[in-house]
C-alpha cells in the first residue's frame, strides 16, 4: 500500500461505525491480510489518530484481524491517552468553576471542548494538547490575572513576548497535565472579523454546565485550526485529527450549509470539507458545494497524495512562503504598531538570540 492507500485506509477505519459501505470495504481489506501495519501505525501516529483508530476497530469488532502484539500496543497507548484526557477534563472543569466564581463564563474550544461536550463515544479517542478557551475582550485581562493568582505561569519564562493577536502566551501549573491558552481571538487577523467571539457567543451551547461552541461553529473551527491558522490552505493536505472531528460533527449539523454565514472563509473551509469527503470515501454528511476553485484545490490535493516527491516539494514551498509572509508581516507591524516595534528591538538586541542566529547561519559553532 502506498501513502495514499494507507492514509485513506486509516481515514475509512475512522468511519466504519457510521458508514456501512466503509465497514464492508475495510473488513474485506483486513481479511486480505495486505495491510502494512508498520506504515499504518507510523502514519496514524503522525496524524494524531492512533487511539481513534483503535477504538473504531474495537467497536466494529475488527481487532481479531490484527496481529495480537499490535492490538496490545494499541490498547496500551489508547489507555494512556484516556487517562490523560480524564485529567484534562478534570483540569478544564476546575478552571471553569474558578472563573464562574468571578461571573466569567469561558467557551471551551477545539479538542478540550469536544471532550467536555461528549463528542466521542470514548474520551480516549481524541489526542489533545492544550486547554483552549475564549471569552470577551473585557474579561481577557481579568482571566490572566485570576489564573496567575491560582498558580499558573508562562510555559516559556521569557523576558519579553511576541505581541500575540490570538492568545496569551501558554500557561502551566505545577501538578496539572495540560498547558492553557487564553484566547481573545480565534483566527489570524486577516479573517478575525468573520469568525470571532462575538459570532460564536450568539449560539454557544451549555452541556454538563460547561459552555462550548454550537455544532456548526465547532465544525468550522475544526477546519480553521488546520486550514487557516496552520497553513493548510497552502499545504493542500489533510490533518486526520481535524478531519475526524469534522466527520463526527457532520452527523450533528448540516455541513453543506455550515459555511453560508461566511464570505472570505467560505472557500478555504469548503476546500477542506471537499478533501474530507474524498478521504473518507464520500459520506453523504460531508457533501459540499463545488466550484472551479474547489476542483483546482482537489486536483493538487489528489496529485500530492499519489506523488511523494511532489508532496514534499509543495510542502517545502508552502512553508517557505508562509515563513516569508510572516516575516514581512512582522516588519510591517513593527512600523505601525508600538508593541511590535518594542518586541522587535528587544529581539534583535538579545545576545542569546544573536548567538542562535550565528549558529543557524553557520558563522559560529554550536
Amino acid at each position: 500500500m502506498n501513502y495514499k492507500e494507507n492514509l485513506f485506509f486509516i481515514a475509512e477505519c475512522l468511519t466504519i461505525n457510521h458508514e456501512a459501505k466503509n465497514n464492508n470495504r475495510i473488513e474485506t481489506i483486513l481479511k486480505s491480510n495486505t495491510v502494512d501495519w508498520d506504515e499504518v501505525v507510523k502514519l496514524s501516529t503522525a496524524q494524531y489518530v492512533f487511539p481513534a483508530l483503535y477504538y473504531n476497530l474495537k467497536r466494529a469488532d475488527f481487532l481479531h484481524y490484527l496481529p495480537d502484539e499490535l492490538v496490545n500496543y494499541m490498547q496500551y497507548i489508547s489507555n494512556l491517552n484516556k487517562e490523560r484526557n480524564e485529567q484534562i477534563i478534570a483540569q478544564a472543569t476546575e478552571i471553569n468553576n474558578l472563573l464562574q466564581a468571578y461571573d466569567i463564563h469561558p467557551i471551551f474550544l477545539k479538542g478540550t471542548g469536544n471532550l467536555l461536550e461528549g463528542l466521542y463515544e470514548d474520551i480516549g479517542e481524541r489526542m489533545v494538547g492544550d486547554i483552549d478557551f475564549i471569552f470577551s475582550k473585557e474579561d481577557y485581562p481579568k482571566v490572566i490575572k485570576i489564573l496567575s493568582e491560582d498558580g499558573y505561569s508562562k510555559v516559556h519564562q521569557t523576558e519579553y513576548d511576541f505581541p500575540q493577536f490570538k492568545h496569551h502566551p501558554r500557561l502551566q501549573k505545577e501538578g496539572k497535565i495540560a498547558a492553557v491558552e487564553i484566547h481573545k481571538e480565534l483566527l489570524l487577523e486577516k479573517y478575525a472579523k468573520e469568525f470571532n467571539y462575538e459570532l460564536i457567543q450568539k449560539d454557544a451551547q451549555i452541556i454538563n454546565g460547561i459552555q462550548v461552541l454550537s455544532y456548526r461553529n465547532q465544525l468550522s473551527l475544526s477546519i480553521i485550526a488546520k486550514q487557516i491558522n496552520d497553513g493548510g490552505l497552502y499545504h493542500k493536505n489533510i490533518a486526520l485529527r481535524n478531519a475526524y472531528d469534522v466527520f463526527l460533527l457532520s452527523k450533528k449539523t448540516n455541513a453543506l450549509i455550515a459555511f453560508d454565514q461566511f464570505e472570505t472563509l467560505k472557500n478555504p473551509l469548503t476546500c477542506f470539507l471537499a478533501s474530507c469527503y474524498i478521504t473518507f470515501n464520500k459520506p453523504r454528511s460531508l457533501e459540499y458545494k463545488t466550484s472551479s476553485n474547489i476542483e483546482e484545490y482537489l486536483a493538487i490535493f489528489n496529485a500530492q497524495m499519489m506523488d511523494d516527491e511532489l508532496r514534499r516539494k509543495n510542502l517545502k514551498s508552502a512553508d517557505k512562503k508562509l515563513f516569508v509572509n510572516s516575516r514581512v508581516k512582522i516588519l510591517y507591524k513593527s512600523i505601525v504598531d508600538k508593541d511590535h516595534r518594542t518586541w522587535l528591538y528587544k529581539r534583535i538586541t538579545d545576545k542569546e538570540w544573536q548567538q542562535q542566529k550565528l549558529i543557524q547561519l553557520g558563522l559560529k559553532k554550536a
